[in-house]
């Protein structure tokens, strides 16, 4: 049993996190406000980090500048690390033990209040510099390879022989499949007023169907009245 806890000791130390940090326990300010705070940091540079810390109208701000400010000393002092080259790799706050209070009500009742806490942990970085100048020359060799001659020339040759292409496809169309002009359609637009003239007709036509009914059935209405009589 000895041999496998020495043995796990020495795997967690070989692969434990080396990078400078530092911690604030029992903070008594609520997680959830804090949290707002570290997120405006995270990923900045050190020296970007405390001038925002510095200008941050938070009661957390102070508290979290402590402990960048020692996360940074740190580095400098154990790890003899630059602070111009560190930037903020990780930070959040953790949940901390709650003082339980209470408040009188009404009736007899009481009500509970939690006093929260938390604890803060910064951990820093150092800034490759060198990783940074190897993707900018790389981006510059990309760039360079885009612009030479050889690729310029590639490409004027490849736009001639489209042009080719497209002149020789127009001679060998022979003349009868060429496209013929569209000839002008007549104008088969109706004159204006032409409904009003058609419901004219039709209405002259009823009429006169009309009168044409009533002097035959007069006659016949005037004989019959004679009978009677």
């Amino acid at each position: 049993m000895s041999r496998g806890i020495k043995e796990r000791t020495e795997r967690r130390k070989a692969n434990r996190d080396k990078r400078p940090y530092a911690i604030a326990r029992y903070i008594r300010i609520p997680n959830s406000k804090v949290k707002f705070v570290l997120d405006l940091i995270r990923g900045k540079n050190y020296e970007d980090a405390v001038n925002i810390l510095k200008n941050l109208n938070k009661s957390a701000s102070p508290v979290v500048l402590k402990v960048l400010n020692s996360a940074a000393a740190n580095a400098e002092n154990n790890l003899a690390m630059a602070k111009d080259n560190l930037f903020v790799a990780e930070c959040y706050a953790t949940n901390a033990p709650q003082m339980k209070r209470m408040m009188p009500r009404a009736r007899g009742r009481a009500d509970r209040i939690l006093k929260r806490s938390c604890h803060i942990t910064v951990r820093l970085d150092e800034i490759k510099v060198g990783q940074k100048n190897v993707n900018k020359a790389a981006g510059k060799t990309v760039a360079q390879k885009a612009t030479t001659p050889a690729t310029k020339t590639a490409t004027a040759a490849k736009t001639t022989t489209k042009a080719a292409a497209v002149k020789t496809a127009a001679k060998a169309i022979p003349a009868t499949q060429a496209e013929k002009p569209v000839a002008d359609k007549p104008n088969t637009v109706k004159p204006l007023g032409t409904k009003a003239v058609a419901t004219e007709k039709k209405t002259t036509t009823t009429k006169t169907t009309a009168a044409k009914k009533t002097a035959t059935s007069t006659p016949k209405t005037t004989a019959a009245k004679k009978e009677a009589k």
